[in-house]
């Protein structure tokens, strides 16, 4: 009552089941999410949840874009050199809000005052470059002033003279020219928000006991690891606070959250530079598979397993498609180029320093709601004016097909595909014609070339995966033995004590009970239970500490319960590469003869899948049988399920379901789905043995760093024994109400 009243933020971590609660309406368990097959386990007396792993793809984002140019001008040279501490060959770049003004500044001046197709601009190069630096000062004008984390700009130098310096003494280096690269968009928007949101709240409902209030019955009991872990992607770390408000059932805006609950660590979820050579080449095989109309390779082998070829996915006319995707892209862009005329010419009759579009990108971030405003006045959705929206198609349009070589660059595609998925969403009230058929022909395309980019057949695609996730799997299975240990030390000592009880009086053992809990009792809840291997580690002592449950104070039937939640948000690249290494692991020369992990009806579910689409996910989930003897293999259980993300059905449809989710700029999620056979059993020592090999050593994480102060509480079996006298188990019911 007294949270109620004065800090109703922290009241919504209350069991909703508790009195004063009960007026509150219950959470739906369906929203945006669908139902899918996957949710196998049950929690019985003999079967415990003891941890949940989730890896989970951002939600719903702003198409990502960049422009490159090289500069001479002097203006930009300085700029370079003044925040790259005056080191001529040294790269800069540009994030804060006092960089970015010194550069929008320096842009405004130097942007020419004639507008494209004048006679000034009458040379190709210059055009193109004086359209590339309206562009970047477009760019840098959204909003009217610079916050969130959505623009970046990267200065690297070219070229270099030696000059003498002022004071005549000796030569110096001076830049002549760099390279510009600005880096925007792929911003979460108002759907992606709710996307993720809905998952976290589909997620306490159904992948923990007791059906939601259970989950938040052991979060608001000490019974509950959470940690969340985010690239450093802003789009991903938006999405895990998001799915954290609703996993947590918490309130209030996303920040606070963000900083509070969500480790950024890009080292295990961000880039593919450990496999940039692999997948160069992947691309290669792709273009030479496209460009020259060849068939994937068959075999009569394959047929029953058609995920084993190359090119597996890639339409049979894919050529012929790549040359209708040139001149449908072509189509939109035109119609897009005269709506940006419009307001070219609106722009021109004002001064451009004055112009400030009136949306801020930065806000919208937090924003839950469609802009109703803009999509009523014929805007785009979202922050993006016509002059961005007709750069973003003009330039897919260029890159797509060099008429000048007459040659196609497949890598283009998923680009084209992500404009059109995001615009037939967010800007169908625009009328593009020709973009639903453009989107249809892109996905075609799209669904063979984005799986085939990870590797082209399953060997390569195994290669390319344990190079990208290398860290996330090492990662994955430090949390699952670490879930085992503490699991199997716990019931040992519950064990022994049980057995100490009978045979032994209970009078000495009262005695013992009290005088140890009151020396150590304050100390002991607020120890860490064990310590996890490097990757939980952070700059911040008090972020390692966890706290558990001392069931002498507690008002729960089972305070031995415990479960440990680690969720991973990351990008496309980790979720298609931790995936590839799951259902190909088998194949490698150390494990031949074993069968896949992913049994063959997921094989085939995951070949016509294709695309793991926004807030796609792969979740493990540990069950303990306490049934079964402590040596048994079979004491521990991993059950495996993922999703394909959004489901895209309702931009193919046009039912009423279909308006009312268009109308909303928002796709539901698919429900999870099974990648076990119904019945199977994957133990967790069988799972070990298929992923070691892919995995970073443990000994290979950063070495825990133990609390100063604390030294004495993190011995495992120290604090394990604390921790079990204080359990009521060889007591009489003396120390616990039974709830």
């Amino acid at each position: 009552m007294f949270l109620e009243a004065k800090a109703p933020h922290l009241s919504s971590t209350i069991p909703p089941t508790l009195p004063w609660k009960v007026n509150e309406p219950a959470q739906p368990s369906e929203g945006l999410t669908r139902q899918g097959s996957g949710i196998i386990g049950t929690f019985g007396q003999s079967e415990e949840l003891r941890c949940v792993i989730t890896v989970i793809r951002h939600g719903d984002r702003t198409p990502k874009q960049k422009v490159k140019l090289k500069v001479t001008e002097e203006r930009l040279l300085n700029l370079m050199l003044k925040y790259n501490g005056g080191r001529p060959r040294a790269e800069t770049k540009l994030k804060s809000a006092v960089q970015l003004q010194d550069l929008l500044d320096a842009t405004r001046i130097l942007v020419p005052r004639t507008r494209p197709g004048r006679e000034s601009d009458s040379e190709a190069e210059d055009f193109e470059h004086a359209e590339k630096l309206r562009q970047v000062k477009a760019v840098l004008e959204e909003g009217g002033h610079f916050s969130g984390i959505y623009r970046k700009v990267q200065l690297k130098p070219l070229k270099w003279v030696k000059v003498i310096k002022s004071n005549g003494e000796c030569e110096e280096e001076r830049p002549t020219e760099a390279l510009m690269v600005l880096k925007y968009g792929g911003v979460l928007t108002h759907a992606g928000r709710k996307q993720a949101e809905e998952l976290g709240r589909y997620f306490r409902n159904n992948m923990y006991p007791g059906e939601g209030n259970g989950l938040l019955r052991l979060h608001s009991t000490y019974r509950h690891d959470l940690k969340i872990y985010s690239s450093d992607e802003g789009r991903v770390q938006m999405s895990a606070a998001a799915f954290a408000k609703g996993l947590l059932d918490l309130e209030g805006p996303l920040t606070p959250i963000l900083v509070s609950l969500v480790s950024k660590d890009s080292s295990m979820l961000d880039g593919l530079d450990n496999a940039s050579i692999e997948m160069e080449e992947a691309k290669a095989r792709l273009n030479e598979i496209i460009t020259s109309g060849a068939k994937a390779i068959n075999s009569s082998a394959f047929t029953e397993k058609p995920w084993m070829v190359d090119g597996a996915g890639l339409p049979p006319n894919a050529s012929e498609l790549l040359s209708k995707l040139v001149k449908l892209t072509k189509k939109v862009t035109d119609q897009v180029r005269n709506l940006a005329k419009d307001e070219d010419e609106e722009l021109a009759e004002t001064n451009s320093y004055d112009v400030i579009p009136p949306y801020d990108q930065a806000k919208a971030l937090g924003k839950t709601n469609i802009d109703v405003d803009r999509i009523a006045a014929g805007l785009p959705c979202g922050s993006e004016g016509f002059l961005l929206m007709y750069a973003r198609w003009r330039k897919l349009e260029r890159d797509l097909y060099n008429e000048r070589k007459e040659r196609f660059d497949i890598t283009q595609i998923p680009d084209v595909y992500d404009s059109c998925k995001y615009d037939l969403l967010h800007n169908a009230h625009l009328n593009l014609e020709g973009l639903d058929e453009l989107f249809k022909v892109a996905q075609l395309l799209a669904d063979g070339v984005i799986p085939n980019e990870y590797g082209i057949n399953p060997q390569q695609k195994l290669k390319i995966g344990s190079k990208i996730a290398r860290r996330l799997l090492g990662k994955i299975l430090i949390d699952l033995r670490n879930t085992r240990e503490e699991a199997i030390s716990v019931a040992e000592l519950k064990g022994n004590q049980e057995y100490t009880t009978k045979a032994s009086g209970t009078g000495k053992e009262d005695t013992d009970y009290h005088s140890k809990s009151n020396t150590i009792g304050d100390s002991t809840r607020r120890t860490s239970f064990t310590s996890e291997k490097g990757m939980d580690q952070d700059d911040d002592e008090d972020k390692e500490t966890k706290y558990r449950l001392d069931p002498k104070y507690a008002n729960v039937r089972t305070p031995e319960r415990h479960v440990r939640t680690r969720l991973y948000f990351t990008s496309e690249s980790h979720i298609h590469s931790l995936m590839n290494v799951l259902r190909y692991c088998n194949l490698d020369e150390s494990l031949q003869g074993e069968d896949s992990l992913v049994c063959d009806n997921a094989l085939e579910r995951l070949c016509k899948t294709k695309e793991l689409d926004y807030m796609s996910y792969i979740v493990f989930r540990m069950f303990e049988n306490i049934e079964v003897a402590l040596e048994d293999p079979k004491r521990f259980r991993i059950e495996m399920t993922f999703s394909r993300g959004a489901d895209l059905s309702p931009l193919e449809r046009d039912d009423s379901e279909a308006a009312s989710l268009h109308q909303e700029h928002t796709l539901p999620i698919m429900g999870p789905e099974r990648l076990q056979e119904v019945g199977s059993y994957l133990t967790l020592e069988m799972m070990e043995k298929m992923i070691r090999p892919f995995a970073m050593p443990a000994e290979d994480f950063p070495p825990p760093s133990i609390p100063q102060g604390f030294t004495g509480y993190f011995s495992k079996s120290a604090v394990l024994e604390r921790l079990v006298n204080f359990w009521p188990f060889h007591k009489h019911g003396g120390h616990t109400n039974g709830k």
